[in-house]
Protein backbone atom coordinates (compact mmCIF):
# COMPACT_ATOMS: atom_id res chain seq x y z
CA UNK A 1 0.00 0.00 0.00
CA UNK A 2 2.84 2.16 0.08
CA UNK A 3 3.11 3.24 -3.32
CA UNK A 4 -0.54 4.32 -3.04
CA UNK A 5 -1.25 8.43 -2.77
CA UNK A 6 -4.19 7.96 -0.42
CA UNK A 7 -4.78 11.44 0.18
CA UNK A 8 -5.02 11.48 -3.75
CA UNK A 9 -7.77 9.17 -3.56
CA UNK A 10 -9.20 10.90 -0.94
CA UNK A 11 -9.76 13.92 -2.56
CA UNK A 12 -10.86 12.17 -6.21
CA UNK A 13 -13.19 10.82 -4.44
CA UNK A 14 -14.79 14.01 -2.63
CA UNK A 15 -15.07 15.61 -6.01
CA UNK A 16 -17.03 12.24 -7.71
CA UNK A 17 -19.22 12.10 -4.52
CA UNK A 18 -20.27 16.08 -5.29
CA UNK A 19 -20.42 14.85 -8.60
CA UNK A 20 -22.92 12.40 -7.90
CA UNK A 21 -24.55 14.39 -5.26
CA UNK A 22 -25.53 17.01 -8.09
CA UNK A 23 -27.61 14.05 -9.68
CA UNK A 24 -29.39 12.83 -7.14
CA UNK A 25 -30.31 16.82 -5.93
CA UNK A 26 -31.30 17.04 -9.64
CA UNK A 27 -33.28 13.94 -9.85
CA UNK A 28 -36.96 13.69 -8.87
CA UNK A 29 -37.37 10.94 -7.02
CA UNK A 30 -41.34 10.49 -6.74
CA UNK A 31 -40.96 10.41 -10.81
CA UNK A 32 -38.24 8.65 -11.20
CA UNK A 33 -38.60 4.97 -12.83
CA UNK A 34 -38.57 2.15 -10.08
CA UNK A 35 -38.01 -1.31 -9.68
CA UNK A 36 -37.16 -3.83 -7.07
CA UNK A 37 -34.17 -6.56 -6.37
CA UNK A 38 -35.62 -9.13 -3.39
CA UNK A 39 -38.97 -7.53 -2.76
CA UNK A 40 -40.90 -4.39 -2.44
CA UNK A 41 -39.03 -3.21 0.58
CA UNK A 42 -35.25 -3.56 -1.69
CA UNK A 43 -35.68 -0.49 -4.40
CA UNK A 44 -33.49 0.71 -6.88
CA UNK A 45 -33.99 3.56 -9.52
CA UNK A 46 -32.44 4.88 -12.54
CA UNK A 47 -30.99 7.84 -10.59
CA UNK A 48 -28.74 4.89 -8.89
CA UNK A 49 -27.78 3.39 -11.96
CA UNK A 50 -26.69 6.38 -13.66
CA UNK A 51 -24.78 7.53 -10.41
CA UNK A 52 -22.86 4.19 -10.44
CA UNK A 53 -22.13 4.18 -14.29
CA UNK A 54 -20.79 7.85 -13.81
CA UNK A 55 -18.50 6.64 -11.04
CA UNK A 56 -17.68 3.55 -12.40
CA UNK A 57 -16.50 5.44 -15.65
CA UNK A 58 -14.66 8.06 -13.93
CA UNK A 59 -12.70 5.52 -11.48
CA UNK A 60 -11.70 3.25 -14.23
CA UNK A 61 -10.57 5.76 -16.22
CA UNK A 62 -7.82 7.68 -13.59
CA UNK A 63 -7.22 4.28 -12.02
CA UNK A 64 -7.49 1.28 -14.35
CA UNK A 65 -5.97 -1.39 -12.63
CA UNK A 66 -7.77 -0.72 -9.28
CA UNK A 67 -10.80 -3.14 -8.90
CA UNK A 68 -14.12 -1.94 -8.74
CA UNK A 69 -16.80 -3.08 -7.13
CA UNK A 70 -20.65 -1.70 -7.28
CA UNK A 71 -23.75 -2.05 -5.86
CA UNK A 72 -25.71 -1.80 -8.94
CA UNK A 73 -23.02 -4.07 -11.23
CA UNK A 74 -22.48 -6.70 -8.72
CA UNK A 75 -22.88 -9.91 -9.45
CA UNK A 76 -23.69 -13.14 -7.06
CA UNK A 77 -20.66 -14.91 -6.43
CA UNK A 78 -18.04 -11.75 -7.05
CA UNK A 79 -16.11 -11.84 -3.64
CA UNK A 80 -13.74 -8.94 -2.37
CA UNK A 81 -10.02 -9.83 -3.10
CA UNK A 82 -6.78 -8.39 -1.19
CA UNK A 83 -6.10 -6.09 -4.47
CA UNK A 84 -6.69 -2.37 -3.93
CA UNK A 85 -10.69 -2.27 -5.02
CA UNK A 86 -12.74 1.00 -4.85
CA UNK A 87 -16.17 -0.30 -2.89
CA UNK A 88 -18.82 2.36 -3.79
CA UNK A 89 -23.20 2.26 -3.30
CA UNK A 90 -24.24 5.47 -5.55
CA UNK A 91 -27.15 6.07 -2.99
CA UNK A 92 -27.13 4.91 0.22
CA UNK A 93 -30.52 5.08 1.47
CA UNK A 94 -32.78 4.50 -1.62
CA UNK A 95 -36.16 3.96 0.13
CA UNK A 96 -34.97 7.25 1.58
CA UNK A 97 -34.42 9.18 -1.66
CA UNK A 98 -37.85 7.89 -3.15
CA UNK A 99 -39.84 9.08 -0.33
CA UNK A 100 -38.15 12.87 0.27
CA UNK A 101 -36.81 12.01 3.20
CA UNK A 102 -33.59 13.19 4.11
CA UNK A 103 -31.04 10.55 4.62
CA UNK A 104 -29.22 8.91 1.99
CA UNK A 105 -25.76 9.46 0.43
CA UNK A 106 -23.50 8.59 -1.80
CA UNK A 107 -20.92 6.18 -0.21
CA UNK A 108 -17.07 5.59 -1.70
CA UNK A 109 -14.44 3.57 -0.26
CA UNK A 110 -11.10 1.99 -0.79
CA UNK A 111 -9.78 -0.98 0.58
CA UNK A 112 -6.71 -2.56 0.70
CA UNK A 113 -5.84 -5.83 2.10
CA UNK A 114 -9.53 -6.39 2.40
CA UNK A 115 -8.60 -3.53 4.59
CA UNK A 116 -11.29 -0.17 4.24
CA UNK A 117 -8.44 2.88 3.56
CA UNK A 118 -10.37 5.64 2.52
CA UNK A 119 -13.84 6.81 3.01
CA UNK A 120 -16.19 9.23 1.79
CA UNK A 121 -19.67 9.17 2.87
CA UNK A 122 -21.95 12.37 1.30
CA UNK A 123 -25.37 13.47 2.09
CA UNK A 124 -26.12 15.92 -0.83
CA UNK A 125 -29.97 16.31 0.80
CA UNK A 126 -28.09 18.16 4.35
CA UNK A 127 -25.02 18.88 2.29
CA UNK A 128 -23.15 16.69 5.21
CA UNK A 129 -19.59 15.30 4.18
CA UNK A 130 -17.87 12.78 6.05
CA UNK A 131 -14.42 11.83 4.98
CA UNK A 132 -11.51 9.21 6.90
CA UNK A 133 -7.86 8.62 5.81
CA UNK A 134 -6.81 5.42 7.75
CA UNK A 135 -4.11 7.00 9.96
CA UNK A 136 -4.92 10.42 9.61
CA UNK A 137 -8.51 10.87 11.26
CA UNK A 138 -12.02 11.99 9.89
CA UNK A 139 -13.90 14.65 9.56
CA UNK A 140 -17.35 16.62 9.37
CA UNK A 141 -17.71 18.98 6.16
CA UNK A 142 -20.96 20.91 6.37
CA UNK A 143 -22.87 24.31 6.31
CA UNK A 144 -22.27 23.90 10.38
CA UNK A 145 -19.17 22.37 10.20
CA UNK A 146 -15.62 23.63 8.75
CA UNK A 147 -13.88 20.21 8.43
CA UNK A 148 -14.47 19.57 12.05
CA UNK A 149 -12.58 16.29 13.45
CA UNK A 150 -14.96 13.53 14.77
CA UNK A 151 -16.28 12.76 17.08
CA UNK A 152 -18.39 16.10 17.28
CA UNK A 153 -19.11 14.70 20.98
CA UNK A 154 -17.65 13.39 23.71
CA UNK A 155 -20.38 10.39 24.52
CA UNK A 156 -20.94 9.53 28.30
CA UNK A 157 -18.60 7.13 29.84
CA UNK A 158 -19.60 3.70 28.95
CA UNK A 159 -18.87 2.62 32.51
CA UNK A 160 -20.89 4.40 34.06
CA UNK A 161 -24.70 3.06 32.85
CA UNK A 162 -23.53 0.48 30.18
CA UNK A 163 -26.34 -0.51 27.40
CA UNK A 164 -29.33 1.56 29.55
CA UNK A 165 -27.47 4.63 28.17
CA UNK A 166 -27.20 4.16 24.80
CA UNK A 167 -29.27 5.38 21.80
CA UNK A 168 -28.87 2.43 19.20
CA UNK A 169 -29.25 2.27 15.56
CA UNK A 170 -30.81 -0.72 14.35
CA UNK A 171 -32.60 -1.35 10.53
CA UNK A 172 -35.07 -3.78 9.75
CA UNK A 173 -33.57 -4.63 6.52
CA UNK A 174 -35.43 -5.91 3.07
CA UNK A 175 -36.03 -9.67 5.03
CA UNK A 176 -38.99 -9.60 6.95
CA UNK A 177 -39.00 -13.52 7.86
CA UNK A 178 -37.76 -16.42 8.64
CA UNK A 179 -35.11 -17.09 11.40
CA UNK A 180 -32.88 -13.87 10.83
CA UNK A 181 -36.31 -11.88 11.18
CA UNK A 182 -37.14 -13.39 14.03
CA UNK A 183 -33.73 -12.47 15.40
CA UNK A 184 -34.20 -9.21 14.62
CA UNK A 185 -37.63 -8.74 16.17
CA UNK A 186 -36.54 -10.50 19.41
CA UNK A 187 -33.14 -8.60 19.63
CA UNK A 188 -35.09 -5.71 19.58
CA UNK A 189 -37.64 -6.36 21.95
CA UNK A 190 -34.69 -7.42 24.52
CA UNK A 191 -33.16 -3.95 23.89
CA UNK A 192 -36.14 -2.18 25.22
CA UNK A 193 -37.45 -4.34 27.55
CA UNK A 194 -37.01 -2.87 30.79
CA UNK A 195 -34.49 -4.07 33.20
CA UNK A 196 -37.23 -6.15 35.76
CA UNK A 197 -38.45 -7.95 32.44
CA UNK A 198 -35.02 -8.58 31.57
CA UNK A 199 -34.06 -5.92 29.27
CA UNK A 200 -31.81 -3.53 29.18
CA UNK A 201 -34.05 -0.92 28.65
CA UNK A 202 -31.70 1.22 26.32
CA UNK A 203 -32.67 5.21 26.11
CA UNK A 204 -34.03 4.39 22.65
CA UNK A 205 -33.86 2.65 19.20
CA UNK A 206 -33.07 4.23 15.58
CA UNK A 207 -33.92 3.06 12.13
CA UNK A 208 -32.69 5.89 9.80
CA UNK A 209 -32.34 3.38 6.52
CA UNK A 210 -28.53 4.05 5.41
CA UNK A 211 -25.97 1.99 6.79
CA UNK A 212 -23.28 4.30 5.67
CA UNK A 213 -24.74 7.61 7.05
CA UNK A 214 -25.68 5.36 10.27
CA UNK A 215 -22.18 4.69 11.04
CA UNK A 216 -20.67 8.00 10.61
CA UNK A 217 -23.65 9.10 12.92
CA UNK A 218 -21.87 6.56 15.55
CA UNK A 219 -18.78 8.44 14.87
CA UNK A 220 -19.68 11.60 14.95
CA UNK A 221 -21.16 10.79 18.42
CA UNK A 222 -24.63 11.42 18.04
CA UNK A 223 -25.77 7.40 18.67
CA UNK A 224 -23.58 5.22 20.62
CA UNK A 225 -24.22 1.95 18.84
CA UNK A 226 -25.25 0.70 15.69
CA UNK A 227 -26.18 -2.95 15.08
CA UNK A 228 -26.91 -4.75 11.54
CA UNK A 229 -26.99 -8.34 9.91
CA UNK A 230 -27.21 -7.97 6.06
CA UNK A 231 -25.38 -4.94 4.63
CA UNK A 232 -23.48 -5.65 1.67
CA UNK A 233 -19.53 -4.09 1.52
CA UNK A 234 -20.83 -0.75 -0.02
CA UNK A 235 -22.85 -0.22 2.45
CA UNK A 236 -20.32 0.02 5.05
CA UNK A 237 -16.66 0.06 3.65
CA UNK A 238 -16.69 3.91 3.91
CA UNK A 239 -18.25 4.50 7.12
CA UNK A 240 -15.87 1.84 8.25
CA UNK A 241 -13.00 4.16 7.76
CA UNK A 242 -14.91 7.19 9.53
CA UNK A 243 -15.40 5.15 12.21
CA UNK A 244 -12.13 3.47 12.98
CA UNK A 245 -10.69 6.93 12.49
CA UNK A 246 -12.58 8.55 15.12
CA UNK A 247 -11.55 6.01 17.75
CA UNK A 248 -14.62 3.54 17.20
CA UNK A 249 -14.80 -0.05 16.84
CA UNK A 250 -16.84 -2.57 14.68
CA UNK A 251 -17.08 -6.06 16.10
CA UNK A 252 -19.61 -9.08 14.45
CA UNK A 253 -23.18 -8.67 15.23
CA UNK A 254 -23.18 -12.44 16.48
CA UNK A 255 -21.32 -13.01 19.54
CA UNK A 256 -17.73 -13.61 20.03
CA UNK A 257 -16.63 -11.86 17.03
CA UNK A 258 -14.15 -9.33 17.60
CA UNK A 259 -13.03 -9.09 14.27
CA UNK A 260 -15.27 -9.04 11.22
CA UNK A 261 -14.61 -8.91 8.07
CA UNK A 262 -15.30 -6.00 6.19
CA UNK A 263 -17.59 -8.03 4.25
CA UNK A 264 -18.85 -10.15 6.75
CA UNK A 265 -22.14 -8.92 6.47
CA UNK A 266 -23.17 -8.33 10.06
CA UNK A 267 -21.79 -5.04 12.07
CA UNK A 268 -21.79 -4.21 15.68
CA UNK A 269 -20.09 -0.37 15.34
CA UNK A 270 -19.51 1.32 19.28
CA UNK A 271 -17.82 4.72 19.57
CA UNK A 272 -15.43 5.41 21.55
CA UNK A 273 -15.26 5.60 24.99
CA UNK A 274 -14.01 4.23 28.19
CA UNK A 275 -15.67 0.42 28.63
CA UNK A 276 -16.49 -0.13 25.10
CA UNK A 277 -15.81 -4.09 25.27
CA UNK A 278 -18.40 -4.09 28.54
CA UNK A 279 -21.08 -2.33 26.35
CA UNK A 280 -20.26 -5.02 23.19
CA UNK A 281 -20.15 -7.70 25.59
CA UNK A 282 -23.89 -6.01 26.80
CA UNK A 283 -25.35 -5.88 23.33
CA UNK A 284 -24.16 -9.58 22.65
CA UNK A 285 -25.97 -10.42 26.01
CA UNK A 286 -29.56 -9.63 24.28
CA UNK A 287 -29.18 -10.86 21.00
CA UNK A 288 -31.79 -13.83 20.97
CA UNK A 289 -30.13 -16.44 18.28
CA UNK A 290 -27.67 -15.80 15.89
CA UNK A 291 -27.95 -14.11 12.14
CA UNK A 292 -27.58 -16.18 9.42
CA UNK A 293 -26.21 -14.27 6.93
CA UNK A 294 -23.34 -15.71 4.70
CA UNK A 295 -20.89 -13.61 2.71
Amino acid sequence: MSDINLQEIHDFLITLARAGGEMITQAQPTTSRTGSKTNIADLVTETDKAIEKMLSDKIREKYPTFEFMGEETYKPGDILTPSPTFIIDPIDGTTNFIHGFPYACISLGLAVDLEPVVGVVYNPLTQQLFTGIKGHGSYLTSPFHDREKLPLREGESFEDGGLSRCLVITEWGTDRSGVNYDVKVNTFRKLCASKEDGGAMVRSIRSLGSGALNLCTVAAGWADVYWEGGNRVWDVCAGWVVLKEAGGEIVDANPGGWKPRVDGRKYLAVRGGEGWQMVVKEFWGCVEGELQIGM
